[in-house]
């Protein structure tokens, strides 16, 4: 099977759970861009993939890298004298997609936003994306204790944050 018949399957297999991590990843939904990218540097380096693990963790890996990558052209834009474009754009959602996102959802989503990078990088993939331990630490490139920890701090994190987020509704409604 040639190189692109096997990226084609991939992408025909995976491209759904490349699009919702690069979603939870960036906080942004139009990520199409940022997933062609993951599949054009796996078909560009599809001789380094030595079978040990799935693909799909390898797709994460890259993927998550390609969403780092993304962040800090990003932040160097914002550098840029023309600052007040990167203003223009913005990740504000309509109004037709706050109603329909659910409050839990939608407080969730914030709160994994506030989230330092480790925290919502082992969330987004054990918790959200449902991979195991050791897939989790083959992406993050880290030992499975240290993503067990780490899981366990994010979502004493995340639970504190709700926390304090339903405490400022609270405050704000009397």
């Amino acid at each position: 099977m040639d190189k692109n018949s096997i990226i084609e399957q991939w992408f025909l297999r995976y491209s759904d759970d490349i699009y919702k991590f690069l979603v939870y990843y960036t906080g942004n939904k139009d990520v199409e861009d940022l997933v062609q990218d993951v599949f054009l540097k796996a078909l560009r380096s599809l001789e380094t993939f030595e079978s040990r693990s799935q693909p799909k963790t390898w797709l994460l890996t890259i993927a998550r890298h390609t969403a780092i990558d993304f962040a800090r052209k990003q932040r160097f834009r914002n550098w840029l004298p023309d600052k007040w474009l990167a203003g223009v754009q913005s990740e504000e959602k309509t109004p037709e997609e706050i109603l329909h996102l659910h409050a839990e959802q939608q407080a969730l989503y914030h709160a994994l936003r506030q989230m330092k990078p480790a925290y919502r990088e082992v969330l987004i993939l054990r918790g959200i994306k449902g991979l195991s331990s050791r897939e989790t630490a083959e992406i993050l490139e880290w030992s499975e204790s240290k993503v067990n920890v780490t899981l366990h701090r994010a979502m004493k994190a995340v639970k504190e944050q709700l926390m304090q987020e339903r405490k400022g509704m609270v405050g704000d409604a009397i």
